[in-house]
């Protein structure tokens, strides 16, 4: 009967190789899930860790700010960067988030990130826009250059 069908050596064959190697399959699977499960434990908790740890920057701009097309394109690859510049951080923890609240009949523009990409999200990405820190740190002082004397003729 075996002779008669063209392919039943073949299925035969592959079902054995199949149930010899079942406990070396099993284990494998075995070892794949523990190391999968691990890794994402791992990602979670770094997800965590930097969601945990946000900046936020107030965005102020000024009475005469109108940005034009080159300015806002700009500014989004701007806050592209924050998620480049928070390495070692999965993506979800790693987000620009824009918030906007209205405060005693004004309008706030907030601007949160983790905290590695700090640097990224102070600088200014408009030219008539003040960027506040609300967790700056207080130890880190700003250089201050005297004026050049001008000297006599």
């Amino acid at each position: 009967m075996n002779a008669e069908l063209p392919g039943a050596q073949l299925f035969f064959d592959a079902a054995h190789w199949i149930a010899w190697s079942s406990p070396y399959l099993a284990a494998l699977v075995l070892i794949a899930g523990v190391v999968w499960v691990r890794r994402e434990r791992k990602r979670s908790r770094l997800v965590h860790e930097a969601l945990s740890d946000r900046v936020t920057v107030e965005v102020v701009p000024t009475s005469t700010f109108d940005p034009g097309e080159g300015e806002v394109g700009r500014w989004a690859r701007h806050l592209g960067r924050v998620h480049h510049s928070a390495q070692g951080v999965p993506g979800r923890g790693s987000a620009a988030r824009l918030r906007y609240s209205a405060e005693d009949g004004k309008m706030r523009c907030y601007l949160e990130g983790p905290a590695t990409a700090a640097a990224v999200l102070a600088m200014p990405g408009f030219a008539e826009v003040e960027v506040r820190a609300h967790r700056a740190q207080r130890d880190i002082q700003p250089v201050r250059f005297p004026a050049p004397r001008e000297e006599a003729k």
